[in-house]
C-alpha cells in the first residue's frame, strides 16, 4: 500500500478525531444533542462534519492518480500535505483561529484540485 493510500486512511479517521472534541452529547441519541452545543464542542462538531465533506474529492484524486499514473511520489506528497493542512483545519476550528482555519481549508482544497490535475496531465 502507497503513502497516499495511507493518506486516505487517516483521512477517513480525522471526522472522529473531531468529534472527540465534542462534550455534551447525548450517547443514546447525540443527534439530537448538536442543537445544543456550545463553544468548543459547537466548533467541533462543525470540524467532524467539515472533514466529512473534505473526504470524498481527496480519495477519489487519490485513487484517479493511481489508476492513471500508478504509485508516484507526487501523488504521496501531495496527500501527506492534505492530511497535515486537515489536521491544522481542525486544530484551527477547535481554537477558534480565523484566519488560519481557512487558510488550511484553501490548502487541503487546492492539493485535491492538483491531485486531479496531476492525474490528468502527469
Amino acid at each position: 500500500m502507497t503513502i497516499a493510500f495511507w493518506c486516505v486512511f487517516v483521512a477517513a479517521l480525522l471526522p472522529y478525531v473531531a468529534f472527540g472534541f465534542v462534550r455534551g452529547a447525548d450517547p443514546k441519541n447525540p443527534r439530537l444533542s448538536v442543537k445544543n452545543f456550545e463553544a468548543q464542542s459547537a466548533r467541533a462538531h462543525a470540524a467532524h462534519l467539515n472533514a466529512f465533506e473534505a473526504f470524498p474529492p481527496f480519495a477519489a484524486a487519490v485513487v484517479i492518480s493511481h489508476l492513471t499514473l500508478g504509485p508516484n511520489t507526487v501523488t504521496n506528497l501531495l496527500a501527506i500535505v492534505f492530511v497535515v493542512a486537515r489536521v491544522a483545519h481542525i486544530g484551527f476550528y477547535l481554537a477558534d483561529r480565523q484566519p488560519p482555519r481557512s487558510a488550511a481549508f484553501t490548502t487541503g482544497l487546492l492539493i485535491v484540485i492538483v491531485l486531479f490535475i496531476h492525474a490528468a496531465w502527469g
